[in-house]
């Protein structure tokens, strides 16, 4: 099962834009949360699954003006990890942090000065397939192998 929720407001926190935080907390951790409920159960039934997670790169590090969305991507890695130590004699949990990937992600952003610089990023961003084909990696690993996470981002940025 593949979890990826994500929105993507960035603004200065200092901006105080109270319904893009609640909308990014409802989609990358709540989202999350109920899809891997949902796959978990089935997963136990069954007596084994992969849950791939999808983070990014800013749950590892924060940069300017996007706390809150850095804050929802730490809360996913977290997740990833405590869905691995609970659940890891019988389903496999697999974070995947990619950089910027060429999405519609980048079209949501609602501040204006925020959208330009973050769409001229887009010109080096990685297509959707680098992402598919690192999910394809970690679970084609053997039973017992466990790939705990991947980042996978641009070389150029």
């Amino acid at each position: 099962m593949v979890n990826n929720a994500g929105v993507m407001y960035l603004a200065p926190v200092a901006d105080l834009r109270l319904d893009e935080w609640e909308r990014m907390v409802d989609v990358n951790i709540k989202g999350l949360l109920n899809t891997a409920a949902a796959a978990l159960s089935h997963m136990q039934k069954q007596g084994g699954g992969h849950l791939v997670t999808i983070g990014s790169i800013v749950g590892h590090q924060v940069g300017p003006m996007g706390g809150v969305y850095a804050a929802t991507k730490f809360a996913a890695r977290a997740l990833a990890e405590v869905f691995r130590i609970e659940c890891g004699s019988t389903i496999r949990s697999t974070l995947i942090s990619p950089g910027a990937v060429s999405t519609e992600l980048f079209d949501k952003i609602l501040h204006p000065q925020i959208q330009e610089m973050a769409k001229a990023r887009l010109s080096n961003a990685l297509p959707a397939e680098a992402i598919a084909d690192a999910i394809s990696f970690a679970i084609d690993q053997p039973d017992n192998v466990d790939v705990s996470e991947i980042i996978v981002r641009p070389r150029e940025m």
